[in-house]
C-alpha cells in the first residue's frame, strides 16, 4: 500500500504543479527579479501547493493504516490541520507578501496545533553521564522553538531553483530511513510520502526552474520536517535528539551564521541579505546548477552522517559532532560564510604553523 501512495504522490505532483502554475499567474501569485534575486523575469511562486495537495492525495489513499498506528489519528489530524494552517500563510504570503510578524502568528498557531491536539512535543532526555532531564514548563516553548526555527529556517534556502526542494528531499529521505532503523512506520510513511511528492515537484524546479515553491512550499516542508523530526527522535537520549540537527545540517548552520553575520555587521538578525551559502558559492564563481548541486551533496553527507551518528557508540558520536563542526567552521571561514574577516580557526592555524 506505502508503494502504491509513494507512487501517487509522484504522479500528482507531476500534474497538479502545471495547474498550479496558471492559478498562480491568475491569481497574482507571482515573483519579480530584484536585487536579491537571482531570476530576471517574473516567476510563478505557488508551487507548493502542488506538493501540498499531492502529499494529501497520497495520505488520503495510506490513512487507514496510518490511524492504526499508536496515536496515529491524533498525529495524524494535527499534522494535517497545521499544515493546512501554514499553507494557508504561504498562499496569502506569495499573493500579496505579508509581514514577517503575520507569517510568524501563522507558524505559532500551527505549531500549538501539533502541541495541543496531535500531543506531540519535547518532554524529557537522557543526558549521558547525568541521567533524566525534564523539560516540564519548557517543553512547549521549546517545541514552539524547534518548530518555528525550522520552518524558517527551509524558508532561508529557497534562493535557487530546486535548492530548497532538493535539500528537503533529501532530509526526507533521511528521515524515512532513520524511521525504518527505527521502527516507527508513521513517520517513515510520512517522510517518504512528502519525499516523493517533492520529488515530482523537481521536475519542474530544477534549474531553469518553470515555478517556484514560493513560501506555501518553502513554510510547508519546513514545518513537515520539523514535526516529523520531533515524533521520530522525541524523548530519547541526547544522542538521538542531535540526528534530527545534523538531518537538517545545511538550513540550520545557513541560518545560524546569518544570525552571527548580521550580528557582527551591526544589522537586525531577521534583516535580508545577499551572504547566504548559495550566494556566497555563486560569488566564488559556481554556476546555479553546480552551486545547488554541491549543496545536495552536502546535504547528503549530512545525511549519511546522521545514519553513522545513529550507530555510534556516546564516545564515537561525540568524536563526529566535533569534526562535524569543525568542518563546517572550516567551510564558513573559506567562503566568508559569517564574513569576510571572520576567520577565527584559519588564523589560529596560521599563527600555530608560524
Amino acid at each position: 500500500m506505502l508503494y502504491v501512495s509513494l507512487i501517487a504522490a509522484f504522479v500528482a505532483s507531476i500534474l497538479l504543479t502545471p495547474l498550479v502554475k496558471r492559478l498562480a499567474f491568475r491569481i497574482g501569485a507571482v515573483d519579480a527579479p530584484n536585487y536579491r534575486k537571482v531570476h530576471a523575469r517574473i516567476m510563478p511562486r505557488l508551487g507548493g501547493l502542488a506538493i501540498f495537495l499531492a502529499f494529501l492525495i497520497a495520505v488520503a489513499i495510506f490513512r487507514p493504516i496510518l490511524i492504526y498506528n499508536e496515536h496515529g489519528s491524533d498525529f495524524l489530524l494535527a499534522i494535517i490541520i497545521g499544515a493546512c494552517i501554514i499553507v494557508a500563510t504561504g498562499v496569502i504570503d506569495d499573493m500579496r507578501e505579508i509581514s514577517a510578524k503575520a507569517k510568524l502568528i501563522g507558524q505559532l498557531v500551527a505549531a500549538l496545533i501539533v502541541i495541543f491536539v496531535g500531543g506531540i512535543q519535547i518532554e524529557m532526555i537522557n543526558l549521558p553521564f547525568v541521567g533524566e532531564l525534564n523539560f516540564g514548563l519548557l517543553s512547549i516553548p521549546l517545541t514552539i522553538l524547534w518548530i518555528v526555527g525550522i520552518t524558517n529556517a527551509i524558508n532561508l534556502i529557497d534562493g535557487l531553483d530546486g535548492l530548497a526542494a532538493g535539500v528537503s528531499t533529501i532530509a526526507l529521505i533521511t528521515l524515512a530511513v532513520m524511521a525504518f532503523i527505527m521502527s516507527n512506520m508513521f513517520v517513515l510513511a510520512i517522510a517518504a510520502i512528502l519525499a516523493a511528492a517533492t520529488f515530482g515537484f523537481l521536475f519542474y524546479n530544477f534549474h531553469p526552474a518553470k515555478i517556484f515553491m514560493g513560501d506555501t512550499g518553502a513554510l510547508f516542508l519546513g514545518f513537515m520536517i520539523s514535526v516529523l523530526a520531533l515524533l521520530g527522535f522525541k524523548n530519547v537520549t541526547v544522542v538521538t535528539l542531535i540526528i534530527p540537527v545534523i538531518i537538517l545540517g545545511v538550513p540550520i548552520s545557513d541560518t545560524f551564521f546569518a544570525i552571527v553575520r548580521r550580528v557582527r555587521m551591526k544589522k537586525k538578525w531577521s534583516d535580508p541579505d545577499k551572504s547566504h551559502l548559495h550566494h556566497r558559492l555563486l560569488d566564488m564563481g559556481f554556476t546555479h546548477r553546480q552551486t545547488v548541486l554541491i549543496i545536495y551533496g552536502i546535504a547528503i553527507m549530512f545525511g549519511l552522517a546522521a545514519i553513522i551518528f545513529s550507530m555510534a557508540k556516546v564516545w564515537g558520536a561525540i568524536l563526529l559532532v566535533a569534526v562535524i563542526l569543525t568542518a563546517i567552521e572550516i567551510l564558513v571561514e573559506v567562503i566568508g560564510l559569517a564574513g569576510k574577516n571572520y576567520k577565527p580557526l584559519l588564523n589560529f592555524v596560521r599563527i600555530f604553523n608560524k
